[in-house]
């Protein structure tokens, strides 16, 4: 379920995003992942449909709010983001190609080093809120906090940064770090659990251990 915006449409224009030098997801030609697609606002929808027709698989989050018109108001649906379409592909030259070439597409967003790759768990955690989430809102970008897991309710497996209101409720931010933007939801504590950090960078800590100890043992 999406959430309602009662105080009028969301507008928001964002700037075209520099990444950091050390930022540690980079693009790989031989494996699918996430890309975010800078696009001209008000024409997410429209690029989101030419990709499909592609055959390109696609995620534009959206919201339900409310217009503000004189005589009745009306229900529309617009983009989280404004100005941005996740692509998940295989990112080769070819392929690129024709992501830009769609008309309204402007870029991927880059790193220093080449394209710039979104961790699927941010991906699938905003997915799982979109589904489910009544009070789903925009939310300053973060990064400091306690990250965690929910281990019950709906939200079971999202994983962000809890934010405390008071003993038994907080709010669960979900960063998406390519475009530095975020959304949160409000839940009870006791169904989250913390964690080490996100799971890339656990991942990336256990591969190093791995490594590490592999080459004691030679």
């Amino acid at each position: 379920m999406l959430t309602d915006k009662m105080d009028g449409s969301i507008k928001k224009v964002h700037a075209p995003i520099a990444l950091r030098q050390d930022s540690p997801l980079l693009s790989r030609e031989d494996a699918p992942g996430w890309y975010a697609l800078y696009v001209q606002v008000n024409h997410e929808k429209k690029v989101a449909d030419q990709l499909l027709k592609k055959n390109i698989e696609c995620f534009l989050p959206l919201l339900h709010t409310w217009s503000k018109r004189r005589d009745r108001r009306v229900r529309l649906q617009v983009p989280l983001f404004p100005g941005y379409v996740f692509v998940h592909t295989v990112l080769e030259s070819e392929v690129h190609v024709e992501i830009l070439k769609i008309p309204g597409s402007v870029y991927i967003v880059r790193s220093s080093q080449g394209p710039a790759l979104i961790p699927d768990y941010q991906v699938e955690s905003l997915r799982r809120v979109l589904d489910h989430a009544d009070t789903l809102t925009l939310h300053p970008y973060l990064t400091q906090g306690d990250w965690v897991e929910v281990v019950r309710g709906p939200f079971t497996g999202c994983v962000g940064i809890l934010q405390r209101l008071n003993p038994k409720k907080g709010t669960l931010v979900i960063n998406v770090d390519v475009i530095r933007q975020a959304a949160s939801i409000q839940l009870a504590i006791e169904d989250v659990v913390r964690i080490d950090g996100p799971p890339d960078r656990r991942r990336d800590m256990r591969g190093r251990q791995s490594f590490s100890g592999s080459a004691k043992d030679v």
